[in-house]
């Protein structure tokens, strides 16, 4: 009987809300520049450990495969590994799902072969963050991200220049229509090459506006004038992105639901990324499951698709967890 001393890691990687790009026109040599929030859930969740050879199960298995293989090539490194979805990110709903779910394989791998690599070299061999560094950064760090866009020179993600703690007592109220996806692969491609220009001039009130307005509210925890500015937000980033997307909103039904709360004095409104998610941030957990109540009474009855979820702002980051495990390789014969 031989005995091998094997390390089991599993890593959870958060969503984010991505929630507006600052400056689409990129005259000062860099482009983008993005504004995210870490959220407590839903979240991707992965187990890896040794094997003979590449071994992959759970939901969404083959893109854990082809983002081991991606990785293990680049590297020259075996991929003698056994890898566990246990959960996920819903894909293609603005959460963030295949960022959070490469990194997760990525720094599991790293993490099992004692790789010296941080998260965002990590994310530049996986070919993530290539407009947007709120994923990398809400995996590294947590937290309401904003990052500085990129130029056309840079390699790694765009670099992370502003991070404040979410409000421990605020809570998110997401809004999903099963029935939609957002925009996605060589369609999402297609659309940031054909959107039309973006005035400077609206960058510069963006940029103003989340600088002088959002980040400040943010840090005194003015709910009422954070949300007013993300809703500007949304508003201009929304409009402009609306050929590709179908509307200020991806989806129809989420777009009215977020129309009504801002009928009823919510501010802090809006689409993560392409959508179709929705949210809403608001002071207390008893404001959240108010309101929840009311919007499942007022839209659920008409709409099996709809789905809500309350959650927090997350202020830390992926978690990796290690524990060794002793292999038992056992002859038959020494059974008998």
């Amino acid at each position: 009987m031989s005995t091998q001393l094997h390390s089991c890691i599993q890593i959870k990687a958060p969503a984010r809300l991505h929630l507006g790009f600052l400056d689409l026109h990129g005259g000062l040599g860099r482009r983008f520049g993005s504004l995210g929030l870490t959220l407590d859930k839903p979240y991707t969740q992965i187990t890896l450990s040794h094997a003979p050879e590449l071994s992959v199960s759970g939901y969404g298995s083959q893109r854990v495969a082809t983002y081991t293989q991606h990785f293990c090539k680049h590297l020259n490194l075996p991929t003698s590994l056994k890898i566990h979805l246990q959960q996920a990110i819903p894909e293609h709903v603005g959460l963030g799902s295949g960022t959070q779910l490469s990194l997760a394989v990525g720094v599991g791998i790293a993490r099992y072969f004692e790789l010296p690599l941080n998260v965002r070299e990590i994310a530049s061999l996986l070919e993530r963050g290539a407009r947007s560094g709120i994923g990398v950064a809400a995996f590294e760090q947590g937290g309401v991200i904003l990052d500085g866009g990129r130029s056309n020179h840079d390699i790694l993600p765009p670099p992370l220049i502003a991070r404040l703690p979410f409000p421990t007592n605020w809570r998110i109220l997401l809004i999903f229509d099963e029935q939609r996806q957002g925009v996605h692969g060589e369609q999402e491609v297609s659309a940031f090459r054909h959107l039309p220009p973006f005035p400077p001039e609206r960058a510069a009130h963006l940029c103003r506006l989340i600088l002088m307005q959002a980040l400040p509210a943010l840090a005194l925890a003015e709910l009422n004038r954070f949300g007013l500015a993300i809703a500007e937000l949304q508003r201009v980033v929304g409009d402009h992105f609306a050929e590709a997307q179908g509307g200020r909103f991806t989806s129809p039904t989420v777009a009215r639901i977020l129309n009504y709360l801002e009928q009823q004095g919510v501010t802090g409104v809006g689409q993560s990324s392409w959508g179709p998610t929705g949210f809403a941030i608001v002071e207390s957990q008893t404001q959240a499951e108010q309101l929840l109540n009311h919007l499942q009474k007022q839209f659920l009855p008409n709409n099996n698709a709809l789905k809500f979820m309350i959650c927090k702002g997350k202020n830390e980051g992926g978690s990796i967890q290690e524990e060794n495990i002793t292999t038992l390789n056992t002859c038959l014969s020494e059974l008998q």
